[in-house]
Formats: structure tokens, C-alpha cells, sequence
């Protein structure tokens, strides 16, 4: 056998070797435990927006504003859905990852009956950012980062802020059962506010009845001063109860619509905690571009905060003209 011809089998038996070395076997040894790798469809991104919203909410409207905006600017395909029955929502959550979709944003008022809906999306590699609610559960069940207010510290701020006014005997009003961040808002509010809370149940999806539920209240306690609504349409129903029974109550709220902000200018309502949710809408969609673009990651492992910032008369004027155009 020539020298050359020994020369040219030694170097087909080293390429032999490594082949065998990165073939199929070794790439399921350096897969091993880490995270799925997303192989993103051709053409632009597109990106799935499932929320626990109601139908009509105004709230959700302007959530739905700012990512539909962020897409128009990015060149992003935003599909968005929202459904308030979680198993429902689930099920919304399912069929975005069964059509591949290329990211997903969804708020998590009940972590629980989403679990396995997001942590599927992870595992089939893709990528997840939280909003609104479920910020303590966001990072356990695989996404990139949580996108919101949190709740605790908002409700802290609505607390001392009724404080401030010498409020001695508050009502929080929750209107949507099983809701994590509603019960995390009232906690915060008992905090902030240092005194006498109570908490009351009521509907959303029944006004007239949530109502109702909210004129008895101050009527059979007249000590009740304060009263927190923890959305923009219930604090208007608030309003309505307390009037009806002359109280003297003052109400504050979670979130801003049209009506919040011509009930603070009248004086019906004193403060609104407004946790800024068109970001909520917009953030998302320009962090999910950034990560399939340039793999980066916001937050640095800690939620991206949108809130609290607080509304009364001496701002209302400023913000009022964005709610107006559907971005507050």
C-alpha cells in the first residue's frame, strides 16, 4: 500500500469518527436538560394575545389596543382572544400552540387552570410572556418574563392613599371570583389602609346586581367611609349605590375609562389606580419580536412593571385625553 493511499484512508476514518461523534446521538446528549430550541416559521412573526377579559370590558379593550398597535409598528401578526371562564381560556391557550404559533402572551388570573396549558406551549418551544395577572407563578411555569402592575403594592398605595384622606372604615369590592390578584389587591389595601377593611363579592357580569349588593352595604353599615372598587365599571355601579342611599362614602378604583375620568373630575370618585394596560398590550409583543430577532430577554428574571400610578385631580386632565383615544 502506497504512503499517499495510507495517508487518504487515515483521514476518511477520522471524518468517519467524527461523524458518529456529532451525529444524532450526540446532539441528544447536549440537549439534555436544556430548554427547548423554538424553530420559528418563515415570514413574519405571529403572536397569540389570550386574556381572562370579558366581553365589552373597556379595560381589555385598551390591552388589546396597544398590542394590536405594537404589531401594526413591528410587523407583527397579533390574533387576539380572550375568554373569562380560565378552563375556556385554557382551551384558547391549547389551540394557539396547536397551530404553532410564533409567541404568546396571556394573563393568568387563575394560575392554576393554566398551568398545563403554558408549560405545554414551553416545552413545545414557545415562548411565553405573562401579563397582568399570575406574576408569582410566571417564571415556575416557563416564561420569559411577566408584564404588569403588582397587585400587592398597588393595593398598598390605594390603601394609604384613603388613609391620607382620613378614611377610617374601607370596603373592597371584589367582582370576580377565584381572581388571585383581586384578593392580592384588597390584602394590599388592608395594609396600606391600617385600619377597619372589608370585603365584599359581587358579579360583573350581573351590574345591576353588583350594584345592589354595593348599596346594601353601605346602607346597613353607614361607619363605612371608603369604598375601593377594583374595575372602572364597577366603581361607576359604586357611585350609583352610595348616592342612592345618601352615604357618605368616597370611592376609589382600580383602572380608568371615560366614565372614571368624568367621575373624578366631578369629584364622585377621588383617585383611580391606573396600572397603565396598554403596555400590558404593547410591551409583550415588542419583547417577543426582540427575542426571536435578537434573543434578548427583559427583566432580568424580575417583572416588568407597568404600575401603580395614581390619578386624581391634579393629573386627571393630562391622562384623560389618552383614555379618550383608547391608549389609558
Amino acid at each position: 500500500m502506497s504512503h499517499r493511499l495510507k495517508v487518504f484512508l487515515v483521514a476518511v476514518a477520522g471524518l468517519m469518527l467524527l461523524s458518529a461523534c456529532t451525529g444524532p446521538k450526540a446532539e441528544e446528549k447536549r440537549a439534555e436538560g436544556a430548554a427547548p430550541v423554538t424553530t420559528q416559521p418563515a415570514g413574519p412573526l405571529r403572536v397569540a394575545v389570550i386574556s381572562h377579559g370579558t366581553a365589552g370590558d373597556a379595560f381589555w379593550n385598551v390591552v388589546k389596543n396597544g398590542a394590536e398597535e405594537a404589531g401594526r409598528q413591528l410587523g407583527v401578526q397579533v390574533e387576539y382572544n380572550s375568554d373569562g371562564d380560565p378552563g375556556n381560556q385554557a382551551k384558547l391557550v391549547d389551540n394557539a400552540v396547536a397551530q404553532r404559533v410564533g409567541g404568546l402572551v396571556v394573563s393568568m388570573a387563575n394560575p392554576e387552570a393554566l398551568k398545563t396549558s403554558v408549560e405545554n406551549a414551553v416545552r413545545a418551544g414557545i415562548p411565553v410572556i405573562t401579563i397582568n395577572s399570575g406574576e408569582d407563578k410566571s417564571a415556575a411555569y416557563g416564561a420569559l418574563t411577566h408584564v404588569g402592575q403588582n397587585e400587592s403594592i398597588a393595593g398598598e398605595e390605594a390603601g394609604k392613599k384613603f388613609r391620607e384622606l382620613g378614611k377610617k372604615k374601607l370596603l373592597c369590592v371584589i367582582h370576580e371570583a377565584g381572581n388571585i390578584g383581586q384578593a392580592q389587591r384588597c390584602d394590599g389595601a388592608k395594609t396600606g389602609f391600617a385600619g377597619d377593611v372589608q370585603t365584599l363579592q359581587v358579579d360583573i357580569s350581573n351590574p345591576a346586581d353588583a350594584e345592589s349588593r354595593i348599596r346594601g352595604a353601605v346602607q346597613t353599615d353607614s361607619s363605612l367611609d371608603a369604598v375601593l372598587t377594583l374595575n372602572s365599571q364597577v366603581a361607576a355601579r359604586a357611585v350609583s349605590a352610595i348616592k342612592a342611599v345618601g352615604s357618605r362614602a368616597q370611592v376609589g378604583t382600580f383602572d380608568l375609562n371615560t366614565d372614571v375620568v368624568g367621575a373624578i373630575k366631578s369629584g364622585d370618585v377621588v383617585f383611580a389606580v391606573d396600572q397603565q394596560q396598554y403596555e400590558q398590550g404593547y410591551l409583550p409583543v415588542q419583547f417577543l419580536k426582540l427575542y426571536r430577532d435578537n434573543a434578548n430577554v427583559v427583566g432580568g428574571g424580575k417583572p416588568v412593571l407597568t404600575g401603580p400610578d395614581l390619578v386624581d385631580k391634579s393629573t386627571v386632565d393630562t391622562v384623560g385625553q389618552y383614555v379618550q383615544r383608547g391608549t389609558r
